[in-house]
């Protein structure tokens, strides 16, 4: 059977999704600005870096303000939540559809210990009931398409994350899985298993459940062999969009030479501009330090050049920098 085309729209749930390349959930990063940026470039869904499901319930108001903000112009979007209660993971998601998310999403594949300890992430693959409690939760109060983010297993020779997959689809009801095919303690070490996600499309086929191949696409060349080799309905990248937002638009067919020196440049100032629209210029500036390095690069700036961007006290000085360096500064409108 001939596969659909990246570029071919799909369903989730009853959410239209105009392509099948996906902006993942990055931890610390993903917030509406980095999406919007997504969005522009042709991604065909953005989903939200992970937010605390308790941190919403309790209304904390840094969460509601900073990490459940969503910009007019990237819908569809996904709101990403982690917890392991589904009594809170109800009202969070209710939360969140009422602040314009058109899917839930929640995180099972986390693998960072501090989010293991709590019972939520990676943790729920051993704790299946309670995962299945959760989505069923996030349904209920968002009364929006729900999606799991996922690993395989736990541990090497470990698939229980499949099953855990097949059992909120056919259980809950949730609308996709995005299948991370490493395990929990591999991290983001090893060659993902694509296989697996094959295996997982084979299981739920019917089900009317969409599978998305998630994992080790740092390249457009990675993430075609990842659709090719899945099976899966579409691909979400992840780290490789950090300073690479064009590689939405390579997936897409809608250009295929790497971005001009004056591009790159642009697109920093760009981001920028909106951190400081999103925290103010003084959080700001301590935030877009992490930015910098994936687009220096890009550019050649290296070594002590680029080592001088991240002793800035202010975006003004990033700036300066920049023209210092020789490279043409736009405007960032």
């Amino acid at each position: 059977m001939t596969r659909p085309p990246l570029t071919a729209p799909f369903r989730i749930g009853d959410v239209e999704i105009s392509n099948r390349v996906l902006l993942a959930p990055l931890a610390g990063i993903g917030n509406w600005f980095v999406r919007l940026q997504a969005r522009r470039h042709g991604a065909g869904l953005a989903v939200s870096e992970m937010v605390s499901s308790f941190g919403l319930h309790h209304r904390n108001q840094r969460t509601l303000r900073e990490l459940l903000r969503i910009h007019p112009a990237e819908h569809p979007v996904s709101i990403q939540l982690f917890g392991h209660d589904p009594g809170v993971m109800r009202a969070a998601a209710g939360i969140a559809a009422g602040a314009g998310a058109d899917l839930i999403d929640i995180n099972m594949g986390c693998p960072v210990r501090k989010v293991l300890r709590t019972g939520a992430g990676a943790a729920l693959i051993r704790s299946p009931e309670v995962a299945v409690r959760l989505a069923e939760a996030a349904i209920e109060g968002s009364g929006r398409p729900v999606t799991v983010k996922l690993r395989s297993g736990v541990e090497p020779g470990d698939t229980s994350g499949l099953d855990l997959a097949v059992r909120l689809v056919e259980e809950a009801g949730v609308a996709a899985i995005a299948l991370h095919p490493r395990t929990t303690v591999a991290h983001h070490q090893g060659r993902p298993d694509y296989g697996l996600v094959r295996e997982l499309v084979g299981r739920l086929s019917g089900s009317g459940a969409r599978v998305i191949a998630s994992g080790g696409l740092a390249t457009a060349g990675a993430a075609r062999l990842a659709y090719a080799e899945s099976g899966a309905d579409a691909v979400m990248i992840a780290r490789g969009a950090l300073g690479n937002p064009w590689i939405f638009a390579e997936l897409t067919g809608e250009r295929a030479e790497p971005p001009s020196r004056g591009e790159v440049v642009a697109e920093l100032l760009w981001t920028m501009d909106r951190a400081t629209e999103h925290l103010g210029p003084e959080r700001a500036a301590r935030y877009a330090r992490k930015f910098y390095p994936w687009y220096l690069e890009r550019i050649g700036v290296r070594g002590r050049e680029a080592d001088a961007f991240q002793r800035t006290h202010s975006l003004g000085q990033a700036r300066d920098l920049l023209a210092a360096s020789g490279r043409p500064l736009a405007t960032g409108a």
